[in-house]
């Protein structure tokens, strides 16, 4: 159901038309979370190595007010390559929660598997803002007591109640509250 016609504020909004699937997990049991699941586990990203797209990114339109640039590229038969492997690591048994990078980009996913299972990440990547906030696409967060076994590239490990990098750190109670709360 997509409405064009709607306001908000007394303004417009864009329209958006949405696409929405639904499947059928043969064995549920299988089904991969989007928490973290346990401490000390190794945090990877999975799919093409981004060139960290900010185009139309929620960082621009929330940190500097900006809505430019074109929408990142979509790769179908990379999207298909990258949800195939994806989706052989959880029928393995080889990933143990899993995240699209999508609105937001890396950081903003870990956060929210970090914010959904009140474990920390102690991470090892760049800071600048393409690498954590870009919104390439087929790209993936998982984690896994596996690393060896999975094609990507490793991120830093699950622990504690704090995401870190380098000298930041934000606990994750800031975050839920953050997230939680916006709404009086």
């Amino acid at each position: 159901n997509v409405s064009l016609y709607n306001e908000t504020a007394g303004r417009a909004i864009n329209p958006t038309p949405v696409i929405g699937g639904v499947g059928m997990i043969a064995d549920w049991s299988k089904a991969c979370p989007l928490a973290f699941q346990g401490e000390e586990e190794t945090i990877m990203l999975v799919g093409p190595e981004g060139a960290g797209h900010l185009g139309q990114s929620l960082y621009l339109r929330e940190i500097h007010g900006a809505e430019i640039g074109p929408a990142p590229h979509i790769d179908l038969e990379a999207e298909k390559e990258t949800g195939l492997y994806i989706r052989s690591l959880i029928d393995e048994g080889k990933i143990t929660a899993c995240h699209d990078i999508s609105d937001g980009g890396i950081l903003v996913a870990i956060a929210e598997m970090a914010i959904s299972s009140n474990i920390g990440a102690d991470l090892d990547i760049e800071t600048d803002a393409a690498r954590l906030y870009g919104e390439d696409q087929s790209r993936y967060i998982v984690t896994t007591t596996t690393p060896d076994q999975i094609e990507g590239i490793i991120l830093g490990k699950t622990r504690g109640t704090d995401i870190k990098i380098g000298r930041y750190s934000i606990a994750i109670a800031t975050l839920k509250s953050l997230n939680e709360n916006w709404l009086k």
